[in-house]
């Protein structure tokens, strides 16, 4: 992962996948500050007048990356409705993992909230506070597919040489088997290890691979095994702010009951089916 000194400090807008989106400057404000107040709907504080700032980790398809010069995704089309919510307009800064971890981003004031495809664990809890999980999340061992490597299991056996995204519960796991992963700063990047030959098999989330393998470019690549690690990504924000945890928590209740969730499932991730998300235990 990239270090804080070499993170990349532009800022990119956000656009939403959600048809008909209006985004607007706050409305609502105690100070009588109007476009100006960092006050918005609900009496959440943000960092920034006007807009909800949310700190991701670039690029992680299909939840954030770059799209025809726009930040596009599950993850952001998501924190599209609690900024819709909220009055405001959702802006995206691109930061190291890393400080999703230990919330450094949050603390300083640079960002509102996080949202990373980032697995709730009890670890991650003592410095953020996550929001309701919003995804169930798995992982996957993808290979190539005249590679040989029929499991995980196989892949160990084989001695082959794995490669992971650093600082990810995906390393993580890899690590508890016995592994000695290559650590890569992101998914792409892991991606093109596997494409290079630098390894011969990746562990990372099965949404991811998921994406990958919609394109034809990848079409070399098969997933060898699912992993059910029973993990659960949440939106993270400073510890302590309930009232943008709250709004948080009431978007993501909202669009799994009126729809909106399954359409933006089916935009970014694929067929919305339970159990496509959740396979059984490699």
């Amino acid at each position: 992962m990239k270090t804080p000194s070499g993170r990349r400090t532009r800022t990119l807008a956000a656009i939403t996948a959600t048809a008909g989106l209006v985004l607007v400057a706050a409305c609502t404000s105690s100070d009588n500050g109007g476009s100006g107040s960092k006050t918005a709907a609900g009496g959440v504080q943000l960092v920034k007048a006007g807009q909800l700032t949310t700190c991701t980790h670039l690029p992680y398809p299909p939840f954030q990356s770059e799209i025809n010069g726009k930040v596009q995704g599950f993850d952001v089309s998501m924190i599209d409705l609690v900024a819709k919510d909220l009055g405001v307009r959702q802006q995206i800064l691109d930061t190291p993992f890393e400080n999703f971890k230990t919330g450094a981003f949050l603390n300083s004031g640079e960002c509102d909230l996080a949202a990373a495809g980032m697995t709730i664990t009890a670890e991650r809890k003592k410095n953020v506070d996550f929001s309701d999980p919003y995804f169930d999340a798995t992982q996957a061992l993808m290979v190539g597919k005249d590679s040989g490597i029929t499991s995980l299991a196989d892949a160990k056996a084989k001695k082959v040489k794995l490669g992971a995204q650093a600082q990810t519960t995906g390393e993580d796991y890899a690590k508890s088997q016995g592994f000695d992963p290559v650590s890569f700063e992101s998914s792409d990047a892991v991606l093109n290890g596997l494409r290079t030959g630098q390894v011969k098999a990746v562990v990372i989330d099965y949404p991811v691979v998921q994406g990958w393998l919609k394109d034809k470019a990848n079409a070399a690549y098969k997933v060898a095994g699912q992993i059910n690690t029973g993990e659960q990504y949440g939106f993270t924000v400073k510890k302590g702010n309930t009232k943008l945890l709250a709004a948080v928590n009431k978007a993501i209740k909202d669009a799994k009951a009126d729809g909106t969730y399954k359409k933006l499932y089916e935009k970014w991730i694929g067929p919305y089916d339970a159990s496509a998300a959740s396979p059984s235990a490699s």
